[in-house]
């Protein structure tokens, strides 16, 4: 799979959605959906399973988990649930900050990039995610990635 495709999704999963001090207050860019993704992707408890694996490998990274230190874990999970539901075609709707909104001011590099996709990597591969749903996934996602990366 492609390093620059998740980098996109994580991207927008990880730092954008509320991570970093976001509320529920703008429409985000909607990505495409593909409701036969969704069901791909094993419907919501699959993809909050996939979540919380993600968030856990993200505090333990050191290379970015300073980032969350502040974060309301709890919503940051249920925005991260709602946005990969939301962009897979389910019937769940992201209600929070744009990622511009949510990444202006904080210098999101393209190394941090790197180390949420070594973290995303784990949680789908732990989760047993196909390749070909992730790449889906990935390109509903993936063009967020220019609102999210700035230094």
């Amino acid at each position: 799979m492609r390093r620059g495709m998740i980098a996109s999704l994580v991207a927008a999963l990880a730092l954008a959605s509320g991570a970093c001090g976001g509320g529920q207050t703008a429409t985000p860019t909607t990505p495409a959906r593909d409701p036969a993704l969704y069901d791909r992707l094993g419907r919501i408890d699959a993809i909050k399973e996939v979540v919380d694996d993600f968030l856990a490998n993200v505090q333990a990274d050191a290379r970015i988990n300073q980032y969350f230190i502040a974060t309301d874990v709890p919503h940051l999970r249920q925005m991260l649930s709602d946005q990969i539901c939301e962009a897979s075609g389910g019937p769940c709707k992201y209600t929070g900050k744009t990622m511009r909104e949510a990444h202006t001011g904080m210098g999101v590099t393209k190394d941090d990039f790197a180390a949420l996709v070594d973290d995303l990597q784990k949680a789908l591969a732990a989760n047993g995610v196909a390749e070909a749903d992730q790449a889906d996934l990935l390109k509903a996602l993936g063009a967020l990635e220019g609102d999210i990366v700035s230094g």
